[in-house]
């Protein structure tokens, strides 16, 4: 699947503000400083598309976009937080989980993992509270071309060990690059299997 045209919608601090449609949704979250504005840029080929920083925490609203005025992407804020404040840090999670809980359009959350990095705690935590909340996630490792081919398998297979120690079987997982494009064709399939599933 190819994405042809793409372009911000609105953001929002609050599920209730997001105005309803009757297309599928695909969110995307992770730790602050994963690269997730970085990798919708890529896979909507647009780089003016989602905000990018090299502040982490930078996303702190629920964005959404418009995608071939098909479906929409939307860009969760970080489960990392950066350096904000307690009550801040508590507004953003209740943000993030008002939205994953009670989204209607969400079809898919894919949740993002940098692969230089062993599982953290915070990845770990939120993963099983998506198992818990029953919300269908994919996974995606990001910052692939960081690594050799070698560290790079090791490091994948590693964390997937660790997350079979929670699952008996793992959801979708994806490697990416958002310098290389690593993934882009992978992702973009994935979903247009999953639009075609539910037309």
């Amino acid at each position: 699947m190819e994405i042809r045209r793409s372009s911000f919608l609105l953001s929002v601090p609050s599920v209730e503000q997001l105005p309803e449609h009757n297309m599928h949704e695909f969110a995307f979250i992770g730790r602050s400083n994963v690269g997730k504005s970085s990798l919708i840029n890529m896979l909507c080929g647009n780089n003016g598309l989602a905000h990018t920083s090299s502040t982490p925490g930078k996303t702190q609203l629920i964005n959404r976009f418009l995608i071939d005025d098909r479906w929409t992407v939307v860009d969760l804020p970080g489960y990392g937080f950066a350096k904000v404040s307690k009550l801040k840090r508590e507004a953003l999670s209740a943000m993030i989980f008002g939205y994953i809980c009670r989204s209607r359009q969400m079809t898919l959350l894919f949740v993002l993992l940098d692969c230089r990095h062993p599982l953290q705690k915070i990845d770990l935590e939120f993963l099983l509270k998506l198992g818990e909340l029953n919300i269908p996630f994919a996974l995606i490792f990001t910052k692939a071309d960081k690594l050799s081919r070698t560290a790079l398998e090791k490091k994948i297979q590693s964390i997937k060990k660790e997350l079979l120690e929670y699952w008996e079987e793992l959801p979708p997982s994806f490697v990416s690059s958002s310098t290389t494009s690593l993934g882009r064709r992978e992702v973009l399939d994935y979903i247009g299997t999953i639009l075609a599933e539910n037309t």
